[in-house]
């Protein structure tokens, strides 16, 4: 089968392939999907787990993506819950072979049902960006209604999500990033833009909660606006500084059928738009995954157009 792979770390996302890679088999409890739609993180070249396996073992070369959509092929022994022909979606896990590959071998704990009426592309970008907000906001953050959000790359992927999720919740949300993504963060919900380069992160006052994606000296800065019994999350890494009366919370996403099943429910219903910046064939994922611009959303490979 065609893959995606990497096979030197010193090379990052330059030492990308594509290649021929033998087909994976269903493990226990594992179902093999045939991958429509898939789709990659770029920090993915440097996790540990795109280079060794759960035992510390190299397993070079290294099939790259984790979020997929596509249809259930075959059973491993003794996997539950799913069936052969079944439309699906979800997170692969972090250490076994990803998904920008034409078959997946996935453990069906880690896959929800994909609604007929949901395209693959969109169903390949929801679950890790989807998933990221959703924990952020309402597992880790604690949001509640009437709360002041402080949502960081309010124009990405995730951010965007962020922004979604938080205003449906009944949350005042500011978003924050670069000038030009002033006018994308409010088509997505933003109540207010603060842009990095120019405005004064401290002029937002305090804030509930800080959903950050970028760390460094932006986090520390927010930390400080976080209000007694606030929360500071981030998926980059907690720095040096903290909310003087509250909590920071780094956490790493995972894939949670029953959270996919209402994130893709809200995108059924127009409640949650996914926001895709490109789809590309697998004959043209290299270049996709390695634009020479900013990434303004999702990048998304059709694996089978």
């Amino acid at each position: 089968m065609k893959a995606v792979v990497v096979t030197d770390q010193a090379e990052g996302a330059a030492g990308m392939r594509l290649m021929d890679r033998p087909e994976p088999r269903p493990a226990i409890n594992d179902v093999l999907v045939e991958v429509h739609a898939a789709a990659y993180v770029p920090t993915e070249i440097d996790w540990p787990s795109t280079w060794a396996d759960r035992a510390g073992r190299a397993k070079s070369p290294s099939i790259l993506g984790h979020d997929l959509a596509g249809v259930v092929t075959a059973l491993g022994y003794g996997t539950t819950g799913l069936t052969v022909g079944q439309r699906v979606f979800g997170i692969s896990d972090w250490h076994r072979d990803g998904t920008l590959a034409e078959y997946v071998a996935v453990e069906s704990r880690n896959l929800a049902p994909l609604p007929g009426d949901v395209d693959f592309t969109v169903g390949a970008a929801l679950p890790i960006s989807g998933l990221t907000a959703w924990q952020g906001l309402f597992q880790h953050g604690r949001l509640r209604s009437g709360q002041t959000v402080l949502a960081h790359g309010a124009a990405g992927a995730v951010g965007t999500m962020v922004t979604q999720l938080a205003r449906e919740a009944g949350a005042y949300v500011i978003g924050t990033g670069r000038a030009a993504d002033r006018q994308k963060a409010l088509d997505f919900g933003a109540h207010e833009f603060v842009d990095l380069e120019h405005d004064d992160l401290a002029d937002v006052g305090a804030v509930d909660l800080v959903f950050d994606v970028i760390g460094g000296s932006v986090q520390e800065q927010s930390a400080r606006l976080v209000r007694p019994g606030g929360t500071l999350v981030t998926v980059t890494g907690l720095g040096d500084v903290h909310p003087v009366d509250g909590l920071s919370v780094d956490f790493v996403v995972e894939s949670v059928p029953s959270q996919l099943t209402e994130i893709v429910q809200r995108v059924r219903d127009g409640r949650l738009r996914v926001n895709i910046d490109r789809v590309a064939p697998l004959d043209d994922a290299v270049a996709a995954l390695n634009p020479t611009g900013r990434r303004a959303g999702k990048t998304v490979i059709a694996v089978r157009p």
